[in-house]
């Protein structure tokens, strides 16, 4: 998938569905090498150079295959990649909404190559007789990176409108902070795979909830998003039984969780992390740690507020 070439070019940001056909794609990268000869600023071109489409292509098969198998390390190794494209990206006018998406996967690949390190240090000669915080892998590693992220400006009017719709469909309202962990508050944000929105809908899951995704995009409407994200984690939650599990059907795919838990003999997100893709195991943490940090509630142990 050449996700990618929408980095570079915004996918002109006027494509109703960013899935180009491969003469697309090539008009794509054209017009993206262009934009970037044209508006980059001097200092971008002394530290970026424009890319070949096969150093695109390459580069994007090598980070997808990270971002879906399950090794952090390998994820990890992604950083300076990821930070020379962001770098491009916000040199382009008009592609902040993608600039957000990759940010949040920089976010997440810092955090798998903590997660590394940690791992490689040596056990304490003395073993902690801690009490764990969470029986979700990584969840103290992020709340360690949560404590110290600011609260995004948009939280003050968006927040109120999220916790709402979320309460009205028998959600805890608390879940409503997932919206910082999908597109940092922003309604516009976008992924080159096609999501969009607060709560990053793919454009079949949004149809299944009965959103509209063509003039205008639903996905975009705060209090319509809102309402059908709580019906979706609540129908994921019904399912698996747990906040955890559901985070991850939300992000990996309920029918890849339910086939890990099947094959595991497990019942928790502790028993699959290690076989989820990379993303999804930095993920469901993050989310946790979020809630925790802007509620001072424990997700674990939050109810359905209803049926």
């Amino acid at each position: 998938m050449r996700w990618i070439l929408f980095l570079a070019t915004g996918a002109l940001l006027a494509a109703p569905e960013p899935t180009p056909t491969p003469a697309d794609a090539d008009a794509l990268y054209n017009l993206g090498q262009s934009l970037f000869d044209q508006y980059a600023p001097a200092d971008v071109k002394e530290q970026y150079t424009f890319p070949t489409k096969d150093d695109w292509d390459k580069f994007a098969a090598r980070l997808q295959r990270a971002l879906d198998g399950n090794s952090l390390e390998e994820l990890a190794g992604y950083e300076p990649e990821a930070r020379t494209a962001l770098a491009a990206l916000r040199a382009l006018p008009g592609n902040e909404d993608y600039a957000d998406w990759l940010a949040l996967r920089i976010d997440e690949i810092e955090a798998a190559k903590q997660a590394v390190a940690q791992s490689r240090e040596p056990p304490p000669r003395t073993p902690s007789v801690r009490v764990p915080s969470s029986s979700v892998p990584l969840y103290d590693l992020w709340m360690s990176r949560e404590r110290s992220r600011p609260v995004p400006a948009a939280a003050a009017g968006l927040m109120p409108v999220l916790r709402a719709a979320f309460s009205a469909e028998g959600v805890p309202p608390e879940l409503a902070w997932i919206a910082e962990a999908e597109s940092s508050l922003n309604p516009s944000a976008r992924s080159p795979s096609g999501a969009r929105g607060l709560f990053q809908l793919m454009p079949d899951t949004a149809h299944g909830l009965g959103l509209s995704t063509f003039l205008p995009d639903d996905r975009s409407d705060p209090e319509k998003s809102a309402r059908a994200s709580a019906r979706y984690l609540r129908s994921l939650y019904l399912k698996f039984g747990s906040w955890p599990l559901a985070l991850a059907a939300y992000n990996a795919g309920e029918g890849r969780v339910g086939r890990l838990l099947a094959s595991r003999g497990a019942n928790d997100f502790a028993g699959i992390a290690a076989a989820l893709p990379s993303e999804t195991r930095m993920y469901v943490p993050k989310v946790c740690a979020l809630v925790a940090v802007r509620t001072g509630a424990s997700l674990e142990r939050l109810p359905l507020l209803h049926g």
